[in-house]
């Protein structure tokens, strides 16, 4: 990628923000990104920070005249059908010919293949490809995300999107075709989500036994029970200084996005006849932890306050 680029880019919340910035930063010097948001503050906020490269746009269509490849990263599967089909400023509304078009967002599969269908019976040159994202804020802000690219290592357009997708994250994985990319990351979330309450039970159940949790970190990192999540995420407030708990639950990934993301993929696993046994369980305890004004819009390792966990255990050792 020596030559100049045009990128659009769609959606500038806690994940696409620093995505679009970082990917501004590292394309071809000459290169310029388009940018659409329903938060002009946002825009405005990013023109500062990158003013000779960078321009807002009045919508997803106005996005489409000026860029050959077009990022969205939004919340939802409404959001997306609504940056693609609403008339007369979707991106459907401006001929896409020849244009890359990679949606980032975790949505529902059946979403993402309707916008697939679509864009080959509107512009038969014009290729979609699902790529969530798996690694947070931090790792949006560190690009050191990794992409879940619906599209096999075959595709004629992979050598170029893992390339422009590498900008953003240390991790490409190319998951077979369209909409499997969301599968991978809808099972990884729904495993995540699981780990992530798991630990705090288990920690939980250590600490009301009289154990440190940082030497409990320790046996997990050693054990069986060893994961990401206890190892960079633990949902025990001091136990990783860098983690979202250890900073009152800011930042990282809000539990309404888990609980939406780990419903998504109880609805996938229904749909594929796979049985589930923690499904019920999980879902209700993230729904819960969404709405209860203690957890509601923190990361959602704060999985630990709702269970009661303490939090003050650092100050409690202090203490004479």
């Amino acid at each position: 990628m020596d030559a100049p680029l045009n990128v659009g880019f769609i959606g500038l919340g806690a994940m696409g923000f620093p995505m679009a910035s970082t990917l501004i930063t590292k394309l071809p010097k000459g290169s310029k990104i388009y940018l659409f948001d329903v938060s002009n503050n946002a825009m405005e906020t990013f023109t500062r920070l990158h003013s000779t490269s960078s321009e807002p746009c009045d919508s997803p269509k106005q996005v489409a005249e000026n860029a050959t490849i077009i990022f969205t990263m939004v919340p939802e599967g409404s959001h997306v059908r609504s940056v693609y089909f609403d008339k007369p400023n979707g991106l459907l509304s401006h001929h896409l010919e020849s244009r890359l078009l990679v949606d980032c967002s975790t949505i529902d599969c059946e979403t993402s293949l309707s916008v697939y269908e679509e864009i080959k019976r509107h512009s038969p040159s014009a290729r979609f490809y699902d790529a969530p994202v798996s690694g947070g804020t931090l790792g949006a802000e560190k690009a050191t995300l990794t992409f879940m690219l619906g599209c096999s290592e075959d595709d004629e357009n992979y050598p170029h999107l893992n390339g422009l997708l590498s900008l953003m994250g240390k991790t490409v994985v190319p998951c077979g075709g369209p909409s499997f990319g969301l599968v991978a990351k809808l099972c990884n979330n729904y495993c995540s989500a699981l780990i992530a309450l798991a630990t705090s039970e288990a920690m939980n159940i250590g600490m009301r036994s009289g154990m440190d949790p940082r030497l409990l970190a320790r046996v997990f990192a050693s054990s069986t029970a060893q994961s990401t999540i206890c190892d960079k995420w633990n949902p025990v407030p001091g136990v990783c200084p860098d983690a979202p708990s250890s900073h009152g639950y800011q930042g990282g990934f809000k539990v309404q996005l888990m609980k939406k993301d780990f419903g998504l993929a109880v609805e996938a696993g229904k749909k594929a006849g796979a049985k589930m046994l923690l499904a019920d369980a999980g879902l209700k305890v993230y729904t819960e932890a969404s709405e209860d004004p203690k957890c509601r819009d923190l990361d959602s390792r704060v999985v630990f306050r709702y269970l009661g966990g303490d939090e003050q255990w650092v100050e409690k050792l202090a203490r004479p």
